[in-house]
């Protein structure tokens, strides 16, 4: 279950949402059920973006003091070592070497990536690139936002899951290797089941692999515990909720993400 809910201390007079919040079957995905709930009266249109995400929308028009936006489901899942089959593929893999104002590398960023270029292997390199940003970088949710460029939070050497993607995605592009934004969900079977956000992590090319999924924040391969979601050149094009709205001043955001092995549960 994952609810995000918008507070507002003067009420908004219209609201256009668009919800990234439905994931697609793969080779190691099935999604058993799936469901989008709005507490409003509204109409959500379907369709699919550029990169193959389902996407919702809906609008509101009124007095909105808030919304409340519930996704609820049950998807199986299976470890495939990271390697990502069978999805939905609508661009070229070159597509995902162009930089963003997100995933742009400064200069030290560069320097960084490049010390792993000698690397004949490219799954290797990938996975050192993996270990040894994961053992630099600090998760820390208070230094950084969803703006931070990759650059920034590098410098920082802190951040948070987005934060760690964007940086291994701007050093991926720099060795030349295409790689893409993943937005989904992570069961984490040494702590709660609840957070207070989704995950992200990266997805990168491996010649007669495909693409391959590293998760940098916990130092891994995405795995029978990741629900793959949405993909974008950053977190701009995965993004869960991204909306405007008229009015509605003083806007409060809350989200909660519960989610649970089904197979513990029974």
């Amino acid at each position: 279950m994952h609810a995000t809910t918008y507070r507002y201390a003067t009420p908004a007079k219209y609201v256009i949402q668009k919800l990234r919040l439905t994931p697609r079957g793969h080779d190691g995905q099935h999604v058993r059920r799936w469901r989008i709930e709005i507490d409003h009266d509204c109409k959500l249109s379907e369709r699919r973006d550029a990169f193959g995400n389902i996407v919702h929308t809906f609008t509101l028009m009124g007095t909105i003091d808030s919304l409340r936006i519930t996704v609820d489901g049950d998807v199986e899942t299976e470890d495939t070592a990271g390697v990502v089959s069978g999805a939905v593929e609508r661009l070229p893999r070159p597509l995902y070497l162009r930089e963003t104002n997100l995933t742009r590398p400064d200069a030290a960023l560069e320097d960084y990536a490049r010390r792993f270029a000698s690397r004949p292997d490219r799954l290797d390199l990938l996975h050192e690139l993996l270990a040894d940003l994961h053992s630099r970088m600090t998760f820390d949710t208070t230094r950084t936002d969803s703006g931070t460029s990759a650059a920034e939070a590098f410098r920082l050497g802190h951040g948070v899951c987005q934060d760690f993607t964007h940086i291994f995605i701007a050093a991926a592009r720099t060795l030349g290797i295409p790689a893409r934004y993943v937005s989904g969900y992570f069961l984490h079977e040494a702590t709660s089941a609840t957070s207070e956000a989704g995950h992200a992590w990266a997805e990168a090319h491996v010649p007669d692999l495909g693409w391959v999924a590293f998760d940098p924040a916990n130092g891994v391969c995405a795995n029978a515990n990741y629900v793959r979601v949405a993909i974008g050149l950053d977190y701009l094009d995965a993004a869960p909720v991204r909306g405007s709205q008229s009015g509605g001043t003083a806007e409060e955001l809350g989200v909660r993400v519960d989610i649970r092995d089904a197979s513990v549960q029974q």
